[in-house]
């Protein structure tokens, strides 16, 4: 479906469609002379893309994979779990791993499975320096399910839906930064509504999260402008769910999944957190446990945040899904950074201490 329909258009403009696989494309603006006879103006699928920074964006349909700078996302949340990306940044710079797994990460971001070879010396920012084990067009079902999502709002500007603690690491890590590029896959195409109007379907669809870690709502006009650490509050809450994944609760595809949940311990209470300390790795694991425990405890249709249950939250049937402390997700998040495999959380307290965070 085509969101407006093409009016007088200028003789001398080009707009080349790279085709990236079967079905997938980004557009891209060629090099042009002067647009037109005089009082004619540019037109990008029904838009006047003059006045608008992001005119590139403003033809991509749902399913496209395109091409984005990552400073040019704007976020449909107002916090981040600072603790995820704190542990992201520790995987990428304090790390063990063969290949880096920063590489992994944007090749996983960007719908082609893992990095399959990185050069001496690679960097993020030079994407010649690695390779991932799809090439461009060779994308699966399987390996575009993980990407992460953008919708296209008026003017053009793409508006992240999913995806915003990756990003932030991206930015975050000196070989990344705003004008760092990858795909994300298009879920809608907004772009000929208004502001209002915009609003109002993003709210409808559960595609923006409007409370701060407080559960205080938030206005729109408030949401960060970019991707970024000083652009997002800390939500503990959120950073606490982080690390049970796997081990109370699935992934679903669920927008704003973890911050559902995080509402429900903020609110509801049902572990006592007077004590959790969030810089000492054994009382991290002791809170993440108990916290787990009580999530895969609770009726599969209890409600726990904005209607959602229990189940439509991912809510394992099992404890770590059945396996014991010492063996599945809780023991790999259980090792210690001097392990040959650190788990997330020693890898997070690791560069809190690194960079004085704690």
């Amino acid at each position: 479906m085509r969101f407006g329909s093409p009016s007088r258009r200028a003789s001398a403009l080009g707009v080349a469609l790279a085709v990236i696989g079967a079905g997938v494309a980004a557009l891209t603006p060629v090099a042009a002379a002067a647009p037109g006879a005089p009082g004619t103006r540019p037109s990008f699928c029904g838009h006047d893309s003059r006045s608008t920074p992001f005119s590139r964006y403003l033809c991509a349909q749902p399913g496209d994979l395109l091409d984005v700078r990552i400073g040019d996302v704007h976020p449909t949340q107002p916090s981040l779990g600072y603790d995820e990306v704190y542990y992201k940044l520790g995987r990428y710079t304090l790390g063990k791993d063969t290949i880096n797994k920063k590489f992994d990460d944007w090749c996983e971001a960007d719908g082609r499975t893992a990095a399959a070879t990185v050069s001496s010396g690679a960097r993020l920012d030079d994407p010649s320096s690695f390779t991932c084990e799809l090439p461009v067009g060779a994308e699966t079902a399987d390996s575009v399910a993980p990407m992460k999502t953008v919708v296209i709002g008026p003017g053009g500007e793409p508006f992240l839906t999913d995806g915003h603690h990756t990003l932030t690491s991206f930015y975050e890590t000196p070989d990344g930064g705003a004008d760092l590029h990858v795909r994300l896959r298009v879920q809608a195409n907004l772009s000929n509504l208004t502001r209002q109007s915009f609003w109002d379907e993003m709210k409808a669809h559960k595609w923006v999260y409007l409370r701060d870690p407080e559960g205080r709502q938030v206005t729109v006009n408030k949401l960060p402008a970019s991707v970024g650490l000083a652009n997002f509050t800390d939500d503990k809450y959120r950073s606490l769910l982080y690390f049970g994944r796997d081990i109370g609760y699935a992934q679903n595809g669920l927008p704003f999944q973890e911050f559902y949940w995080g509402s429900w311990v903020r609110d509801a209470k049902p572990i006592d957190l007077a004590g959790w300390n969030p810089n000492d790795l054994d009382n991290y694991l002791a809170t993440v446990k108990s916290l787990t425990e009580t999530m895969t405890a609770l009726p599969k249709g209890a409600v726990v945040d904005s209607g959602f249950t229990a189940a439509e939250l991912g809510a394992l049937d099992r404890w770590n899904d059945g396996s014991a402390a010492s063996k599945g997700e809780f023991n790999k998040l259980s090792k210690p950074y001097s392990d040959a495999k650190p788990g997330k959380l020693a890898y997070t307290l690791e560069y809190k201490r690194a960079h004085g965070l704690g």
